[in-house]
């Protein structure tokens, strides 16, 4: 029969799973859903009210009805959907095969300890995509390369920031100014078929897709309160990459953006 001590462990590890997978880019109803399934493998059940900066959850032993409530901050976000994935699949097995506290507890560090792909894998591969970006959208070779070379030095910009705990919506800004300066010569040298179009894509990694899909999810699912702040946080971050680009061209006076 659980005593105290193995509730509170429990809810540290619960809370753990939630901060973990709400940082990573799940939806609330995910989240909820994921973290009732590992309570009902440990013989719990689960309350847990869920905001865009912390958790408050309580636990209670379904034999004893003995319950305990914690209150616990949520870490940067860091979008990594394969820790999503990971975890909502352990949480089916956990409850199917009934794992314990150890096994529960064991896989989440797994989890926690995978190694993300290097910074240059991401820096090549989200550059590549601005470039292909701008073929898209009808540039030419040399659009793409001066798309893929906006938005790397936009990359780098964002990294360095973020490393000196820049605000995150002045980060984007700053990133979409260096973007679009880079880009922006493009338009002045009148360097491939069609300048406008590296302006536009060079910015394209900023858009914050994650927050806003997650915003319409949670709003449909009656997680109404993270649904507005999700909504707003990508609308903030929306406006940002505006001034940046706004920013560039009133600097260099570029009125034919498209």
């Amino acid at each position: 029969m659980p005593d105290k001590k193995n509730i509170k462990k429990s809810i540290a590890l619960l809370s753990e799973i939630c901060s973990l997978m709400m940082s990573s880019g799940a939806n609330t109803k995910r989240v909820i859903g994921s973290v009732n399934r590992f309570a009902s493998a440990l013989n719990f059940e689960s309350h847990a009210l869920i905001s865009h900066k912390s958790i408050t959850m309580t636990l209670t032993d379904k034999l004893t009805e003995e319950n305990y409530t914690r209150v616990s901050q949520i870490p940067k976000y860091k979008i990594n959907f394969s820790v999503v994935a990971v975890i909502s699949r352990l949480s089916w097995t956990a409850e199917a095969k009934h794992w314990d506290y150890d096994k529960i507890k064991s896989r989440i560090e797994t989890v926690k300890n995978e190694k993300r792909y290097p910074f240059w894998a991401e820096l090549l591969t989200v550059s590549l995509a601005g470039a292909g970006f701008a073929k898209l959208f009808g540039g030419d070779y040399l659009n793409m390369f001066v798309a893929f070379i906006a938005t790397l030095v936009g990359m780098l910009v964002s990294k360095t920031a973020a490393r000196l705990n820049v605000n995150s919506y002045a980060r984007t800004y700053l990133s979409a100014v260096f973007a679009s300066l880079v880009s922006s010569l493009g338009i002045l040298w009148n360097i491939g078929h069609e300048p406008q179009v590296a302006l536009a894509t060079s910015v394209l990694f900023l858009v914050p897709g994650v927050p806003l899909i997650n915003s319409f999810i949670d709003l449909f699912n009656n997680h109404i309160l993270n649904g507005i702040v999700r909504f707003v946080s990508g609308f903030i971050t929306v406006l940002a990459i505006g001034l940046g680009i706004i920013t560039v061209m009133v600097m260099f006076n570029i009125n034919n953006f498209m």
